[in-house]
């Protein structure tokens, strides 16, 4: 029988960061780092992470839920949040699953936490990382995370602000607060000239993209994985059915995802 979620609290290199562990109850294989979305994403994405967790266990797979730092429970503010930063704390979690005897060590990243942990894995020689959703252009994303500001038009935002505006604020150094989240200028930049096609190629273990939705995968993500396969990467994608329950305030779920990310384990034995 596996034991309950285990909370925790591991040595990160700027503070203490917090933690859950879903762990087997033997046979200490694999285990993976979830390395969870941006913002109100993460929030939103919590109970299908647990799911998986549960599910994962059952696999003799062990997941641990990570909060960088600045985020969650972990030390730090948010203000003070850096991209480097963050994967160093990627890199910890890395390390504290091998000191607990796990043979190998995945990545797992969620929108864009996918691209952190492609970047992460370069320096973590993980077994492989599987993307849910994954962000495929930073400055796309970042646009689109400061129109949460300029669509709210309340709360701080000045009449007729726009993106520009916003970028020309963390040009002059300034920290600029989304949705309820100061954004650093230095993590909004390094946000911006994230690459996921670029990230993947040094990545440099098997990659495996799941996508929410219907329909064929999106041609940003079939070009990604035509990329990395022909630099000799392991790439699989495949859509599944569901809705994209990071975004949306209620609840929301997606079991095929859960099934799709097992199913990874049991195609491989």
């Amino acid at each position: 029988m596996a034991s309950p979620p285990r909370p925790l609290f591991l040595d990160g290199p700027r503070g203490p960061l917090f933690g859950v562990l879903h762990a087997p109850p033997s046979g200490r294989r694999e285990a993976l780092v979830y390395v969870p979305p941006l913002a109100e994403e993460a929030n939103r994405a919590r109970r299908m992470v647990h799911l998986l967790g549960r599910r994962l266990v059952e696999q003799g797979v062990g997941l641990l839920l990570l909060d960088p730092h600045g985020t969650g429970d972990s030390a730090g503010d948010f203000a003070d949040a850096t991209w480097d930063g963050w994967r160093a704390d990627v890199a910890a979690g890395c390390a504290w699953l091998r000191g607990e005897g796990f043979a190998e060590v995945g990545l797992l990243g969620l929108r864009l936490g996918g691209c952190l942990a492609l970047e992460a894995a370069a320096v973590t020689g993980p077994s492989r990382v599987v993307l849910w959703q994954p962000v495929t252009r930073g400055a796309t994303y970042l646009n689109q995370f400061l129109r949460i500001r300029v669509a709210a038009g309340l709360g701080g935002a000045a009449d007729g602000e726009t993106t520009k505006d916003l970028k020309a604020r963390f040009a002059s150094g300034e920290v600029v607060e989304i949705g309820g989240y100061p954004m650093p200028p230095e993590l909004a930049a390094s946000i911006e000239q994230l690459d996921l096609t670029g990230l993947g190629r040094r990545a440099g273990c098997a990659i495996a993209w799941l996508q929410v939705g219907g329909g064929e995968l999106p041609p940003a993500a079939a070009r990604a994985v035509e990329a990395w396969r022909a630099d000799g990467l392991e790439a699989s994608a495949r859509v599944v059915p569901g809705e994209a329950f990071w975004s949306i305030e209620e609840t929301t779920l997606v079991p095929g995802l859960i099934d799709a990310t097992a199913a990874l384990w049991e195609t491989a034995r």
